[in-house]
């Protein structure tokens, strides 16, 4: 058990805030399978956008979340911010997540996401803006720094806890380093030394052996998962299982595995319509296809389709093909 202001959590495996991929169906979903917290995509400080089609999903059916429902908001302006913060508190938002970590060009240009931990006055000006504008938990999600030459995690950390900020998620790479480098994992570590609020480590934990290695190593609180959840969303309960029990959770079966998809594009179809459903779709069912059996060619033709119905009904035939294997090859190793 952790602690984020009131609110207690069991679970120490978050959903990483993913732009195009945290959306409120794969938020819903990852949460169903033992996600903590799962914080919306990146919502920019400049609510003039927010009447925009991203920017109104982003922050749609916020109240239909499971609590805590997290938003994480961007930006470099302090007083935008804030009222940015107060905006989402006044629509349902119950924890307010400041990003300093996107490595994005288009981000960073706007001297925003990980560009702010170059400046930290100006850091320091956000954090106290946004901590004093709204009245729920404010949590900060950083990279180590801007560039190998300048680690400043532990500072700017330090610097959070003083403000007000009530937990910090570390992606244990430098801006520079995007997402390729070794994960700095002695940078949590050391972030955890220096600080008494929760630490949430992030950085290539993929699998539910290595979420356990770095909690032990790191004394972070919890772990937060972000592609390896890509197409396996059930990878989270896997987690939770073993960091709960110390053992591996059975394997998922392959029927759960297409009921988990079918049930999750049709939530997309209903979430964005059908032409952006369908669209959105294709994106998730190729991450699906790296973990699924599916025939040769199988994906491209998925991606011709134009209507939701028919999507789902393709998923549905290849849903009945594949199950219809395992079983016969189950029943032959009966034999």
């Amino acid at each position: 058990m952790w602690q984020i202001g009131p609110y207690s959590l069991s679970s120490r495996v978050v959903l990483a805030p993913m732009a195009g991929v945290s959306d409120l169906p794969f938020r819903q979903l990852c949460r169903e399978f033992g996600a903590g917290l799962a914080a919306s995509e990146m919502l920019t400080s400049d609510s003039r956008l927010w009447d925009s089609r991203k920017g109104k999903w982003r922050i749609a059916g916020l109240l239909d979340e499971t609590e805590p429902r997290v938003v994480q908001i961007a930006g470099s302006e302090p007083a935008m911010m804030a009222a940015a913060a107060k905006a989402c508190v006044d629509r349902g938002a119950q924890i307010v997540d400041i990003n300093m970590g996107c490595p994005a060009k288009k981000v960073c240009k706007r001297a925003a996401g990980s560009a702010l931990l170059r400046d930290e006055p100006l850091v320091a000006a956000i954090l106290q803006a946004v901590v004093a504008a709204v009245p729920v938990p404010v949590t900060l999600k950083m990279r180590t720094g801007w560039c190998p030459a300048s680690r400043n995690a532990v500072a700017i950390g330090q610097l959070a806890e003083k403000t007000g900020i009530q937990a910090i998620a570390l992606h244990g790479r430098t801006r520079a380093c995007g997402y390729h480098a070794p994960v700095e994992y002695d940078t949590i570590a050391e972030l955890v030394s220096q600080v008494s609020i929760p630490v949430i480590a992030n950085g290539d934990i993929n699998t539910p052996e290595c979420a356990r290695q770095v909690l032990d190593y790191t004394g972070a609180a919890a772990v937060m998962v972000g592609r390896a959840a890509h197409g396996q969303p059930w990878l989270v309960r896997d987690m939770v299982h073993y960091l709960s029990r110390g053992e591996k959770n059975p394997v998922t079966p392959v029927t759960e595995k297409y009921a988990t998809v079918l049930r999750h594009i049709a939530a997309i179809h209903a979430f964005y319509g059908e032409n952006q459903g369908v669209k959105m779709a294709r994106k998730h069912v190729a991450w699906y296809s790296q973990h699924l059996h599916l025939p040769e060619g199988w994906r491209r033709d998925f991606n011709h389709i134009q209507l939701a119905s028919q999507q789902l009904a393709e998923l549905e035939k290849i849903m009945t093909t594949d199950n219809s294997k395992c079983k016969g090859t189950a029943e032959a190793m009966a034999a």
